[in-house]
């Protein structure tokens, strides 16, 4: 999977769990104030994440100090390629 594709996978799975419009789904968008979401919304964002990309994220103490989506989109593709690095 590329980047490329580990980004679309995040703003599809979010945007169709949170409703949220795609062409707001851009790296510099804040996760709370741009997109709405809350303190509850992160942690089913997580959940989200978890199932669209088969592996854990709740664990991580990193995921406290996401705040865009560039934020997450680098903390996902880091994560999977750490893993895919360990098989």
């Amino acid at each position: 999977m590329t980047d490329q594709e580990v980004i679309d996978l995040i703003n599809r799975s979010l945007a169709e769990e949170f409703e949220l419009d795609l062409e707001k789904m851009v790296p510099e968008a804040n996760l709370y104030e741009d997109l709405g979401l809350d303190s509850l919304d992160a942690v089913d964002m997580v959940i989200v994440l978890e199932t669209a990309f088969n592996f854990k994220i709740r664990d991580n103490d990193a995921i406290k100090s996401i705040r865009t989506l560039g934020d997450l989109y680098n903390f996902v593709i880091e994560k999977k390629k750490k893993l895919e690095a360990a098989e």
